[in-house]
């Protein structure tokens, strides 16, 4: 959203495809009147917290404030890895329907060993190691009405496309975080293209 964020981004971008919502990165420099602002445009889809990220470039401590905008601002959205620290956990509890999980997610095990049962998950198959470990985590998901979605890794080429062709097939009404790369371009272009979009062409199978 820029340094300092703003909503501009979000505003050129919806001018040119109207409705389009999106999973953002809240961070502790977004304050009250950016929170609400984006919350007024009704654009936030998921909000991803990255509270289980330690030692890596995106950590993001929990903030007590921060979690309490998103959560008040975005009464719709998504909440993608909280922390579950003091400060934060009742509220990250009291709002669980509409909590996801992504970065701790590498199979079955790894779902059951979640602090509370998931109603959201965030699927990227590279995390999975084998193709029996992601499918079995996805029937574990739908045997239990646990709603699924993919998204990121734009940097991964098969990791991309293979996140792109699960949402197809199994979830494409999820909010799936699979916007072609010209959405990051740091320059918003004249024209983005739209939904439905038409499938890269490419080799069949998933990819490896």
């Amino acid at each position: 959203l820029g340094d300092p964020p703003t909503t501009d981004r979000i505003e050129a971008i919806r001018e040119r495809v109207p409705g389009i919502e999106f999973k953002l990165d809240p961070t502790a420099d977004w304050d009250d009147e950016l929170v609400a602002a984006l919350g007024d445009l009704g654009a936030v889809r998921i909000a991803d917290l990255k509270g289980r990220y330690e030692g890596t470039e995106v950590d993001n401590p929990a903030d007590p404030d921060l979690y309490r905008r998103v959560f008040e601002e975005f009464p719709d959205a998504v909440v993608e890895d909280p922390a579950l620290e003091p400060g934060v956990e009742s509220l990250v509890r009291d709002e669980a329907e509409r909590v996801s999980w992504d970065y701790p997610i590498t199979g079955v095990e790894s779902v059951e060993r979640l602090p509370f049962e998931p109603r959201w998950l965030n699927v990227k198959p590279s995390r999975f190691g084998t193709v029996e470990s992601l499918l079995d985590t996805i029937d574990w998901a739908e045997a239990r009405d646990v709603s699924l979605y993919g998204g990121g890794q734009f940097e991964l080429a098969v990791g991309r496309d293979q996140i792109q062709a699960l949402a197809s097939l199994l979830y494409p009404d999820g909010p799936n975080d699979v916007a072609p790369g010209v959405y990051n371009d740091p320059e918003v272009p004249d024209e983005l293209p739209a939904s439905p979009l038409d499938p890269p062409e490419g080799a069949p199978g998933f990819g490896y």
